[in-house]
């Protein structure tokens, strides 16, 4: 088996924490929490790559100290950035993160700079080293914007498939409209939070996605349930694993360190329960440490984590 390839976004996550979110025409204070690096596929990596798993990180990203601080980060996590794509011209990235509420309650708001819609030109090298049996986890952002010569798109994510890459996509809030269908197909898993599977399939149980799944050739739609664990549905077998009473700190980044240690377990083999229970346990003790980052665990602190909070 071959590296895990992550596709997505790393950006500066500037942290603040307001008392509440201010309406229209409303003022208030924050205070300033400080940076780290984050994004979402950049947690997943690095998630996957604290478990021991061989991560491959690619994104686009201009020439500045900022991106260079990113690469170096990820570096440090274990995270590989030999692939990274560097351009003139785009916008630094940067995410900024108001936290609000207290205890359970405790959400997040997230700002992201637009850095524009630039195709992201693969090259050779790494087109040779995805086009391995693997996992592939990405984004429909980031797979709209995949090139190769004359590979694009949902072509391109097709010939990776012929060679045995499958892709875990995380659709997060968004789920996904018609049109995105062909970018979807084959997918290993299709991955949603609430509000994205509501967008998505509406008030349909997910047992009921069958039909659907054998219509596209997905493996298997999971979807994350907060506080409540997650459930997943392979077109014959449902499964429901149950959340962890724990303090919140920050929410920021649960769905990212899920996502992450999901695709590690499923790369190593393991069966889709063992992947969903590893993976709400590794998020449940990700909201409970402050910054993006604060999924990344060994399996053994997970383990322990689990024996500690286990309802």
């Amino acid at each position: 088996m071959s590296a895990t390839y992550f596709l997505g976004d790393v950006s500066l996550d500037e942290y603040f924490l307001a008392p509440r979110w201010p309406g229209p025409a409303e003022k208030d204070f924050v205070t300033a929490l400080g940076d780290y690096v984050g994004g979402s596929v950049a947690n997943a990596a690095s998630v996957h790559a604290a478990l021991g798993g061989a991560t491959e990180f690619v994104s686009l990203l201009n020439t500045g100290p900022i991106s260079d601080r990113l690469c170096g980060e990820l570096q440090v996590r274990g995270v590989s950035v030999r692939h990274m794509l560097r351009q003139d011209g785009i916008a630094d990235s940067r995410n900024l993160i108001f936290l609000t509420g207290a205890g359970q309650s405790r959400e997040h708001v997230v700002l992201t700079v637009d850095m524009g819609f630039q195709p992201m030109e693969l090259g050779a090298p790494l087109m040779a080293g995805m086009r391995r049996p693997g996992l592939l986890y990405t984004t429909l952002y980031r797979a709209r914007r995949l090139r190769h010569g004359a590979l694009a798109g949902a072509g391109l994510l097709a010939d990776l498939r012929g060679h045995g890459r499958r892709a875990v996509f995380d659709l997060d809030v968004g789920g996904f409209a018609p049109e995105d269908l062909p970018f979807l197909q084959g997918a290993a898993v299709v991955l949603l939070n609430r509000k994205g599977y509501d967008r998505a399939f509406g008030a349909a149980p997910i047992r009921t996605l069958g039909p659907w799944l054998a219509d596209h050739g997905i493996g298997c739609v999971i979807r994350t349930l907060a506080a409540d664990g997650a459930e997943a549905f392979d077109g014959q077998t449902h499964h429901r694993i149950p959340g962890l009473t724990v303090d919140v700190a920050d929410v920021t980044g649960a769905g990212d360190t899920f996502g992450g240690a999901l695709v590690h377990a499923l790369g190593q083999g393991q069966p889709l329960e063992a992947a969903l229970d590893l993976a709400v346990v590794a998020s449940a003790r990700a909201v409970t440490l402050q910054g993006p980052a604060s999924g990344m665990a060994s399996a053994t602190e997970i383990a322990a984590f689990a024996r500690a909070h286990r309802r």
